[in-house]
Formats: C-alpha cells, structure tokens, sequence
C-alpha cells in the first residue's frame, strides 16, 4: 500500500449503525511542533467529510522517544488551552471533525511539571475534555505526573472514553468507562517495535471484556532513537478486529461502529449483570 495511505472499513449492514471513526497512524518528526502539525493538518483533510471524529496518538507533537527529548521537552510542552489546541480547533472547524489527540501538557501554574495528555476538540473548534494518563509507564515517572480522574465525554452523539497507551494493561480502566456509559475507548499509543503482539492482545481482549469498541492508534516508523510497530487497529464487542492498518507505513483507517452489537453482546451475556465490583477491592 502506498505511504500515507488511505482506507474506509465498512462492517456489515445495519440500520441501526450510522457511526465511524478515522484512525491515523503517523510518523512524528522529534520535537518538531510545527511539522507535526502540518502533517497531522494533511492527514486531518483527507478525513473530512468521510467521518465526524478522528484520533490522532499518543504526544504527536512532539514524538514520543523520551530519552532523546531529553530535557528539552520542559521547555517544548505547552499549557491545556494553548496554541496546539487552538491549532486543533481551527482544524475541527474547517474539516468539520471533533478531534482526539494526544499533546503533551505544562501545568500552568507549576513549573516543571508535566502531563501525559489527550485532549478532545469538538466540531465547534472549542475544547470539550482534557485526560490526563493516570497510569504512567515506569520511564515516565521521571518525566510525567499522573492524572487522577476517567471521563467519559459525549462528542457529537457518540460516549467515549480514553486511555492513553500502556493504560491498555489495565482492565479496570476499560470496566471502569464502560460503567460510566463508554461506547468506545480510544487508546492514543507509543508502541515500540518488538510489542506489538501486546497491543494486539488486549485491544481485543479489553473490547470483548467489556462489550465496547476500543481502537489503539499508534505511531509507526522510526522516531529518534526507537522504532513503532504501527499496527493502529480497531475491536469490536465481541473481540472482533474490524481494521487494522500495517507495520511500516503511514496509513488513515474510517471505521465503522455498529452500534448495536454493545446492546447484542450484553443481552447474549450480561457480563455487568454479574459484576461485583465491592469483591475485587483489595
């Protein structure tokens, strides 16, 4: 497939369905704000028109390779509203997407302090929701501080909920959002080169534990000093891979979400029926 590629996923019939997602997987340039934004302003176009809600990963500012970023990503993380977000708005409005992307975040108030960050832009351009990652990989500890709350955010008639990377490891993240009303978990990614199989795991396995859609949408391509797997992809509620885009190449997946299979998978087994949540404490 040509670089920079382009696909739409269409799932079966269904009157009921009438949602999709676009799903970019890019190559970031380190530290480079502006060229990131231009590319992801390129791949952002190529979805208008074509869906109403596209993901962009993990840090797609700055590139991920935090060793290489070294100390100078202090000084290149903006604040939460700022000049990337205002960016994003402006791409939301003219291409008529809400926007899931990740950024990397200052305090505003706290010098040195920094986030692990996704924000949520709608159509109108104005920010809807921040997420801050809450469970941070151990090598961000000693560049990041944690989040401390899971929102679920409704964007333009469709309940999502995110978890940022290595959050996929954690179940009751994904039970947790699913309680809360999340129809689909975006899971803006980092993932090396040599991990891929995990990510392949558990983007099916947290879909069907918790009859939702969940889509993992990665870097790909050499950045700094580390290689990512790509593999952006996307499960439905019964664990099914509805798409997933290659291992070496930029590529912009649309996805449809039928909908209705939440509501057929719970009726076939009502997994939160059973729940019991006040035993799994420790």
């Amino acid at each position: 497939m040509h670089p920079s590629s382009s696909r739409t996923v269409a799932a079966e019939p269904s009157e009921t369905q009438r949602r999709n997602v676009g799903l970019i997987q890019m190559n970031c340039r380190l530290g480079d704000r502006a060229a990131n934004l231009a590319k992801a302003e390129r791949h952002l176009q190529r979805l208008a028109g074509r869906t109403g809600l596209a993901c962009l990963p993990e840090m797609f500012d700055l590139g991920y390779d935090l060793p290489t970023l070294g100390p100078s990503i202090f000084d290149l993380a903006e604040v939460v509203p700022g000049p990337t977000t205002e960016r994003l708005g402006t791409f939301a409005r003219r291409f008529d997407l809400a926007i899931v992307a990740g950024v990397t975040e200052r305090d505003s108030n706290v010098t040195g302090l920094l986030f692990d960050s996704t924000v949520i832009i709608g159509r109108d351009g104005a920010l809807h929701s921040r997420y801050r990652k809450s469970h941070l990989y151990p090598d961000e500890h000693r560049v990041f501080r944690p989040g401390h709350a899971l929102p679920v955010v409704e964007v333009d008639g469709l309940r999502l909920g995110v978890a940022i990377c290595f959050e996929l490891a954690f179940p009751p993240i994904f039970s947790t959002l699913a309680r809360r009303g999340a129809q689909l978990v975006l899971n803006p990614s980092a993932v090396p080169t040599g991990y891929g199989h995990l990510q392949d795991v558990r983007t099916r396995a947290r879909a069907q534990d918790n009859q939702i859609f969940v889509a993992a949408v990665n870097h790909v391509g050499r950045e700094g000093d580390v290689s990512y797997c790509g593999g952006t992809q996307l499960a439905d509620p019964r664990g099914d891979l509805l798409a997933k885009a290659t291992d070496h190449e930029e590529e912009v997946l649309v996805v449809d979400l039928p909908l209705e299979r939440i509501d057929e998978q719970r009726r076939q087994e009502p997994v939160f029926r059973g729940m019991r949540s006040e035993l799994y404490e420790s």
